[in-house]
């Protein structure tokens, strides 16, 4: 609240001295009725009224961060306080009947109000617009970081099937070349087997940043299942493609691993294969790719373009 009054504390400050203002005025110019010809009715109302659109002023500077939008709405908030204040203090104070300045503060002061609100409310609803555009945007980033693979952490399939489906008729319209490299670790269970699931987990997070060393700043990693990852290469060749897939495998052999624990060394061996898009969709260039990877665990040499 402390914090609230201070950076609102003009606002407030000068309402406070229009109430006072207005009450000094009247009482200057008139006197107080006699308790007895009180129209409570009219007391409740009209300083009913007046307490309410305190309340809204109050909570609007408490919920609102400073700017043009809290201050149109405030100030045509304090617009309507007054001209409902002044209409209350006439039910306490008896003014001349030749005097016409009293019509003038409780009439005028609710047209300006009413017009401050429209302006305030005309330039929240932009700002709500805004603030919902950056909603649904941020919105979609956290749709597609689900797709992200938690432990690498990677795209998973469905994000790496979603970034091919673009990725393809884009490279087609720029008569661009677009290769795809897969690979999988052989044998990757006897690593969890031998020495847990934990440090199983540690290994396919280093061989992740290997693999991204060796990629461009453009180049996607993806992991598809397991010790299984797919790399999308935007223009590129299928013999640059297989030539990187050749230099990941190796790395990945000679890669350096040992336990946390115990120091063990891991020596992990890679089977790696490339292809590059034919005039076809993302489904059908991805089995073509799984065909080529199942042709290759069966023998010791990388397979080549195919299917």
């Amino acid at each position: 609240m402390y914090s609230m009054l201070t950076l609102h504390r003009f606002k407030l400050l000068t309402l406070l001295v229009i109430a006072n203002a207005g009450a000094l005025l009247y009482l200057s110019l008139g006197e107080l009725k006699p308790m007895e010809i009180w129209s409570w009715t009219d007391i409740a109302g009209e300083g009913g009224s007046a307490l309410l659109v305190l309340v809204w002023a109050w909570l609007l500077l408490k919920g609102r961060p400073a700017g043009r939008v809290t201050n149109l709405l405030f100030f045509g908030l304090a617009c309507l306080f007054c001209s409902l204040w002044m209409d209350s203090l006439d039910e306490f104070i008896a003014l001349p009947e030749t005097m016409t300045l009293d019509h003038w503060l409780e009439s005028a002061p609710m047209p300006i109000g009413f017009i401050l609100l429209t302006l305030g409310i005309y330039h929240w609803h932009f700002e709500q617009l805004a603030i919902s555009a950056q909603m649904i945007n941020r919105e979609r980033h956290f749709r597609e970081h689900r797709q992200f693979d938690k432990l690498t952490p990677l795209g998973d399939a469905r994000y790496f099937q979603r970034q091919l489906e673009q990725a393809m008729p884009e490279a087609q319209e720029r008569a661009e070349p677009l290769s795809l490299v897969m690979l999988d670790l052989d044998d990757f269970s006897a690593v969890n087997n031998k020495h847990g699931l934990r440090e199983g987990d540690r290994v396919l997070q280093l061989v992740s940043q290997q693999i991204v060393l060796n990629l461009r700043c453009h180049d996607l990693l993806c992991r598809l299942a397991g010790d299984r990852f797919i790399i999308l290469l935007p223009a590129t060749l299928e013999a640059q493609a297989q030539v990187l897939a050749q230099e990941l495998s190796d790395s990945l052999a000679h890669l350096a691993l040992k336990t946390a624990g115990q120091g063990e060394r891991i020596t992990l061996k890679a089977t790696a294969v490339a292809l590059m898009a034919r005039q076809e969709d993302a489904s059908s260039l991805l089995k073509r790719l799984n065909i080529v990877m199942a042709r290759a665990k069966q023998g010791p040499q990388l397979a080549r373009s195919g299917a």
